[in-house]
């Protein structure tokens, strides 16, 4: 019992004191409110890659409302990521069509890293998250001095090779996407023993069950994030990186001399490259690399 009040009394104390406002509880009228909390509607017909959304199961439509909710509740960095989004969109969905992948797959690369080098607690890494043995298999320099998994271009390159593979095996996009999350000797393995071919009849553990209607959400939100309240300004969009290519195909005694030779700095070369992960290329496999370096006046961009 003790329990239960204390779960219940701070969910009272924010219904009744949340924005300083009174309200009349004979009349329902509230002269105050600072924040008004909906559930935002989810279109009545939706697909992935050109595969239908079953909407009309009811198990369907909650779980993409729960994500929808949450991430257009998720103020600061849903900001960020549509900023982001205005920089890396055109360079993704390009590559991805050039793969023959559709453009939805984009999405999933922001319900992996939010558009961002980061790293996980699995220790999977970059736009795409691959573990590194993944990485490697699909064709990524993974070492102390380069790190291709944050690598725009070749990370999203071998993510469509996983997805086509994937698609091969086991027939559609969507079980290609939950493969991505969870691996495709699991996947094999619940489609086995429950029988099951969609996406959407198959159990998966929750990160998995959860995973495509992310995708889905920001897919949602971003074609139209003025219907949940987000104004981001033109102005206030990240601009495409402006940058020319120098190949690399010997070895970098020091990154930041190298930088300094192409009028910027290591910082600068760090940000346009992020797949450089030491201030050094010993190169020994003497493998051509594709180094942006900032255009002229790229940081008034």
């Amino acid at each position: 019992m003790r329990l239960k009040l204390l779960l219940i009394l701070p969910l009272f104390v924010f219904c009744t004191g949340a924005g300083n406002g009174t309200a009349n509880a004979a009349s329902g009228e509230v002269e105050q409110v600072e924040q008004i909390v909906k559930v935002p509607a989810i279109p009545k017909k939706l697909s992935f890659a050109g595969e239908d959304v079953p909407l009309n199961y009811f198990d369907v439509k909650e779980s993409l409302q729960r994500e929808l909710m949450i991430i257009s509740y998720w103020h600061a960095s849903i900001t960020y990521i549509i900023q982001l989004n205005n920089r890396y969109r055109d360079e993704i969905v390009r590559i991805l069509k050039e793969e023959g992948l559709h453009e939805d797959f984009y999405y999933l690369c922001i319900a992996e890293s939010g558009l961002q080098p980061v790293v996980s607690p699995a220790n999977a890494g970059g736009y795409w998250q691959f573990l590194a043995g993944t990485a490697k298999e699909y064709g990524l320099v993974v070492d102390a001095e380069v790190d291709e998994r944050y690598n725009v271009e070749k990370s999203t390159r071998a993510a469509a090779a996983y997805f086509k593979k994937a698609h091969a095996e086991f027939g559609t996009w969507t079980m290609a996407a939950a493969s991505f999350n969870i691996g495709m000797s699991n996947v094999r393995y619940r489609m086995r023993i429950q029988s099951q071919k969609s996406y959407y009849d198959t159990q998966f553990p929750e990160e998995t069950g959860r995973y495509l209607f992310r995708a889905l959400a920001f897919k949602i939100l971003l074609e139209e994030p003025r219907n949940f309240g987000f104004y981001i300004g033109k102005d206030d969009l990240f601009k495409p990186l402006k940058y020319k290519e120098v190949t690399v195909k010997g070895r970098i005694e020091n990154w930041s001399d190298f930088a300094a030779s192409h009028n910027t700095n290591f910082k600068m070369l760090k940000m346009y490259n992020q797949w450089i992960r030491s201030n050094k290329l010993e190169n020994k496999q003497n493998k051509t690399y594709i180094v942006k370096v900032p255009a002229e006046g790229a940081r008034e961009l």
